[in-house]
């Protein structure tokens, strides 16, 4: 990126935010820190925020809650911070819209990392697509906007996407008609970079199927392939 990315820490221990805001304002990025979801929304109604890092457990509304509320109306990534050794906490974080998440303690460089991996995902998505795809990409009812980074439907209403769920549906709009495995898409979405036994991709394909298909529990446009991962099996034309 070329500007410094405005980041959002939205925890309220006041150690661990002290901490995170003064690393990153250390290492090329402009850090804010609030306490909770009220004080986040006020910062959110005034600057552009690139990323937000959000604790799971806030004072009033939890973070799971107000993930979920941040996905339904804007598409800033999210990186989720749980405590050590709660899955649950993780796969519902994902399920509601994270990008990411990363257990507590944890180490600064750690974050930092994660938070370089999820905005070049998100300002270098194009990357998925071949060189041959147009800005708009149609299949079934919708039609995804590259450019704009929208789902929209046959109806003209936009179907908000996180980060991690429009790299997905891209990964697979540009290999229609091809089993992908696992491992495949993991590659197509975050890089080499992801560990081959991270199951976070179903998570992502469970979420998106609930935004695309009809019946989600009887998919049709993502079409689970026993032993072999996962086929988009929709016509696909790009403009």
């Amino acid at each position: 990126m070329d500007k410094q990315p405005s980041i959002l820490v939205v925890e309220d221990n006041r150690e661990i935010k002290e901490l995170v805001v003064r690393y990153l304002n250390e290492h090329g990025m402009i850090a804010t820190g609030v306490a909770d979801a009220r004080a986040m929304r006020a910062i959110l109604e005034k600057k552009s925020i690139d990323l937000v890092i959000l604790d799971v457990m806030l004072p009033g509304e939890d973070g799971l809650s107000v993930c979920r509320k941040l996905r339904e109306h804007t598409s800033i990534p999210v990186i989720m911070l749980t405590a050590l050794g709660e899955h649950s906490d993780r796969v519902v974080g994902l399920e509601m819209g994270a990008d990411d998440y990363i257990s507590k303690p944890f180490d600064p460089r750690e974050l930092l990392a994660r938070i370089k991996a999820v905005l070049r995902r998100c300002h270098n998505h194009d990357q998925l697509a071949t060189p041959t795809m147009g800005s708009r990409m149609h299949f079934a009812n919708w039609i995804l906007h590259q450019d704009r980074r929208e789902l929209v439907n046959s109806e003209g209403l936009v179907e908000p996407l996180s980060s991690g769920e429009f790299d997905l549906l891209l990964a697979f709009l540009s290999h229609p008609g091809k089993v992908l495995s696992r491992e495949r898409l993991l590659d197509l979405i975050h890089g080499s970079r992801v560990e081959k036994f991270d199951r976070s991709i179903d998570t992502q394909i469970m979420r998106l199927r609930r935004k695309i298909e009809a019946n989600p529990k009887d998919p049709r446009i993502i079409k689970t392939v026993w032993g072999g991962g996962y086929l988009f099996s929709a016509d696909v034309h790009s403009q």
